[in-house]
């Protein structure tokens, strides 16, 4: 076991695919020489070359092409979208080329592309730098969607979404970055698509995912004093979401609450709730809630802590459920 910050676990998963598998590259805006923006591919194009650790121009279109291309001729491309409001300029290449070319060709051409992108708020950044884009990408058969919220996670995931043949966007919750813990540098504790129950409970069950994992199990913790035992799940795969964990935790607790940061119509609390309450009807003790990002773009800086999800927003929805 070692003691990493997520940015430095990322690091080290990267570099054991480089290692690895010759055919693994990493491109994107600034990951050569600066090590990326956040330095999660810092001194790996030191020590692989320029010809595996490329930067690219500032094209985000153009990065996703270029790494279909290259998938297409056997290697395995792992970009960068610098920050996820510049994931637009190439949402034409990861939604109508990336997603669709496996069934286009029959099966017979895979595009092992993974698309990493620093995703949601808390740092204070200005406009367009703290989206949440995830439910574009969930909504669009063909892509696997993952995201970390711990190091250990972080360091294996990627790992993971490296070595399989599907396209997968592999979402790091940015305000995370510098948040350290255990990582077991031997072996991974669950596969990718894997949901997690992070903390067992058994009044209500907080789902949540990247940035929201923290918050829930703050709430949690708290929870404890009003006399709530809250049972956390971290989903950790958006697509494919491994069900069953939720079903057994509502099975137990009756109760569900459903966390995130993204807006909340349409967002994945809104699939969550309605597949559970399809699924699940006869244990459900109140309506699965939501507590998300509000429907408006995302504020200024010092607005932001008014429109993320917080414990209090969250232990008030818990109480809303408990009151029916």
């Amino acid at each position: 076991m070692a003691t990493m910050t997520m940015v430095k676990a990322l690091n080290s998963g990267l570099r054991r695919i480089l290692e690895e598998n010759e055919k693994a590259l990493i491109m994107g805006e600034d990951v050569g020489l600066l090590g990326g923006v956040f330095r999660v591919t810092d001194a790996l194009q030191k020590d692989f070359g320029s010809e595996r650790v490329i930067d690219t121009p500032l094209a985000e279109s153009g990065i996703i092409g270029t790494a279909i291309g290259l998938a297409m001729r056997g290697y395995r491309p792992i970009c960068e979208i610098q920050f996820d409001g510049f994931v637009y300029p190439a949402f034409d290449q990861l939604v109508s080329q990336l997603a669709k070319f496996r069934n286009r060709s029959g099966g017979l051409i895979s595009l092992p592309v993974v698309v990493r992108i620093p995703f949601g708020g808390g740092i204070g950044a200005v406009e367009h730098h703290s989206e949440s884009p995830e439910s574009y990408f969930v909504h669009t058969a063909g892509l696997k969607v993952v995201t970390c919220s711990n190091p250990n996670d972080a360091h294996w995931m990627i790992q993971q979404a490296a070595a399989g043949d599907d396209p997968v966007v592999f979402l790091e919750p940015k305000r995370r970055y510098q948040a350290k813990g255990e990582v077991d540098t031997e072996r991974a504790a669950l596969g990718l698509h894997q949901a997690a129950v992070v903390r067992p409970g058994s009044t209500a069950t907080l789902i949540a995912y990247g940035p929201t994992v923290d918050v829930a199990l703050a709430s949690a913790e708290a929870g404890v004093e009003e006399g709530h035992d809250l049972e956390v799940i971290d989903l950790r795969s958006l697509s494919p979401i491994d069900w069953e964990p939720l079903r057994a935790s509502l099975r137990k607790t009756g109760r569900a609450v459903v966390v995130h940061e993204a807006p909340r119509t349409l967002g994945m609390g809104a699939e969550i709730a309605a597949s559970l309450s399809e699924e699940c009807f006869y244990s459900l003790e109140a309506p699965v809630l939501r507590v998300a990002g509000y429907d408006v773009p995302y504020p200024a800086s010092r607005l932001e802590d008014d429109y993320l999800p917080n414990l209090d927003r969250v232990l008030d929805a818990v109480d809303r459920s408990l009151e029916h």
